[in-house]
């Protein structure tokens, strides 16, 4: 059975549901939901990094926050 063309693979799935745990964890560490989501977009990059490098999502939002 073909995958749609709209469908994500499992790694990609797996780095947006990691980006929503960090972005609670920036908003239980003091950010609005909207300075969560922006700072996300904005550093989707150095996020995608640290995701790789196998960081945790409280490990992420705690950079973020320092």
């Amino acid at each position: 059975m073909a995958k749609k063309k709209d469908e994500l693979d499992e790694e990609s799935l797996a780095l947006i549901n990691w980006c929503i745990a960090v972005e609670a964890c920036l908003v239980k560490g003091g950010a609005t939901i909207t300075q969560a989501q922006d700072y996300i977009e904005e550093d989707i990059e150095t996020l995608t990094d640290q995701y790789f490098d196998g960081l945790s999502p409280e490990e992420a939002a705690k950079i973020a926050l320092a």
